[in-house]
């Protein structure tokens, strides 16, 4: 692959979304544009996709994108359900919606055709992966402008823009449409990023570096599950680390936001996974927790918020909770990061791994979050715990740690990486970056498991237990020190020179001040 002409692109395609920006101004307020945009370049794809499907398995319908004949038999109608899970008719499919953006009545259109996209889903398998996926949608929404004829407008520009987004490149480059929009989006609109991105997206390299450490050495694995899963990046890292592997029953993932909820759903079906291979769910995971009967899951990758407040001891069922109550304690009741750590560990198989973002105060913070690293700890769940560079999230500059959970452990060992120096990351203008180098290194250390001066040691269980069960990075690997080292010896046979030349100095301008004085 060309790097440069995939970089070129890449940034083709952001410029397109940004002129799609400036051309409606205003009308749509900053973060709030996203809704539209993913899903009419949602719409666009889906659209693509099934006409292609329509074209490649009934030839004698002619050329489906052009056709204007809505006259489908009820058996090829039938099929196509069964096979992709949806129907759309040739006058709905967005090329021919967007010949006609100058109809007054575009909106409402459009408003129509998702819905008659989702109701033939009803009652099918598909229906839970396409109830209410396009809510976010809303035509009549006053920030598409105040009159109809303005909603029509900013919509229609929308449209136009899209149309012009060159997809075969991204694809042939192999470009996440979605994660590339969503984090030129975030950085465009940084300042507003930990309302609205930071505590959804995960960096694509982030991700990268997540699912492979997740998958390391897994050549077959039952089913992939996030549970905060967001836009469902670290799903999609997942899904396109393991192309070439098995993935038997698919990916699952949970998400409490709604419009987030609804982009994971849009992101499974833009790469392509199927909806019998993808169960994405609306709800509180701690709360509320689906696939109780899906699991355990080989592979468990997640980024969940830092520091949530969740209900805890005011709810006294929560500490009879399969998922809490071997740990004896619940998380506190103001950081709920150890309550997501116990749901996954409870999620996971005998043979995976669970690889979660954490917030680095858990590691080292003392009462119920030391009991229950104590219990992580005693039971041999914690693998490695790598702490990663600052600045790779959109809208915050703080350090994360990465945990890794396994239950197949061979010794009783922690290991500890300390990736955070400058040889894991490349800096750029707003956020530092890792590269596919930078991840490589990672993950030979982490395979190795060797001790590294300054960047890796693995520690025995009776050190951690000795140290009050602290699992702090900086406790165990000691940061190099890049302070100049200082030849004590050299530097007092410098000082005593100059010393020598000052009292020479003073000499001599007595002297001087002696013979102009006579």
């Amino acid at each position: 692959m060309n790097h440069k002409n995939c970089e070129l692109a890449r940034k083709n395609f952001q410029s397109k979304i940004w002129q799609i920006i400036q051309k409606i101004g205003g009308a749509v307020d900053g973060w709030d544009f996203k809704q539209y945009f993913f899903t009419i370049l949602f719409y666009r794809i889906l659209s693509e996709e099934f006409a292609d499907y329509m074209d490649k398995n009934y030839p004698l319908i002619d050329n489906y994108k052009d056709s204007q004949n809505n006259d489908i038999t009820p058996e090829v109608r039938e099929n196509a359900i069964i096979d992709k899970g949806f129907f759309i008719y040739p006058d709905q499919l967005f090329i021919n919606v967007a010949k006609n953006i100058d109809s007054d009545y575009l909106t409402i259109r459009l408003s129509a055709i998702f819905s008659d996209i989702e109701n033939t889903t009803i009652g099918r398998k598909s229906e839970k992966n396409f109830k209410n996926l396009f809510i976010d949608f809303h035509g009549a929404n006053v920030h598409l402008g105040e009159s109809e004829q303005g909603k029509r407008i900013s919509i229609a520009k929308i449209i136009k823009g899209i149309c012009e987004i060159n997809v075969d490149s991204l694809n042939e480059y192999n470009i996440d449409l979605f994660g590339d929009a969503y984090e030129f989006l975030i950085a465009k609109y940084a300042g507003d990023a930990r309302r609205f991105g930071g505590e959804f997206f995960t960096p694509q390299n982030v991700s990268k570096l997540i699912a492979r450490l997740a998958m390391h050495n897994q050549t077959s694995v039952n089913k992939i599950y996030d549970p905060a899963c967001g836009s469902g990046s670290l799903l999609l890292q997942a899904k396109k680390y393991f192309d070439q592997h098995i993935v038997e029953e698919g990916f699952f993932g949970q998400e409490i936001n709604h419009t987030t909820y609804n982009l994971a759903r849009m992101n499974m079906f833009l790469h392509n996974i199927n909806y019998d291979k993808f169960n994405i769910q609306l709800g509180d995971t701690l709360i509320h927790p689906y696939f109780l009967d899906e699991k355990p899951f080989d592979v468990i990758v997640s980024n969940p918020p830092y520091s949530l407040k969740w209900i805890g001891s005011d709810d006294p069922t929560l500490i009879n909770d399969d998922r809490f109550a071997p740990a004896g304690v619940l998380a506190p009741k103001s950081k709920a990061d150890f309550a997501f750590v116990l749901h996954s560990l409870s999620f996971l198989s005998s043979k995976g791994r669970a690889v979660m973002v954490c917030f680095a105060g858990i590691f080292y913070r003392s009462g119920a979050e030391q009991k229950i690293r104590k219990y992580l700890v005693d039971n041999n769940y914690v693998e490695t715990i790598i702490s990663l560079p600052s600045n790779l999230f959109y809208g915050t500059d703080i350090s994360v740690t990465i945990l890794i959970l396994a239950k197949n452990k061979t010794d009783t060992k922690i290991q500890f990486i300390n990736a955070s120096g400058e040889e894991f990351f490349k800096k750029e203008t707003n956020n530092n970056v890792m590269l596919d180098e930078h991840i490589q290194n990672i993950i030979d250390i982490f395979d190795s498991k060797k001790n590294i001066a300054n960047i890796a040691e693995s520690i025995p269980y009776e050190k951690i237990v000795e140290n009050d069960y602290n699992l702090s990075i900086n406790s165990y690997v000691q940061a190099k020190d890049n302070r100049e080292i200082i030849d004590i010896t050299k530097l007092n046979a410098e000082v005593k020179t100059i010393v020598g030349k000052i009292e020479q100095l003073r000499k001599d301008i007595d002297g001087i001040i002696t013979e102009i004085e006579s």
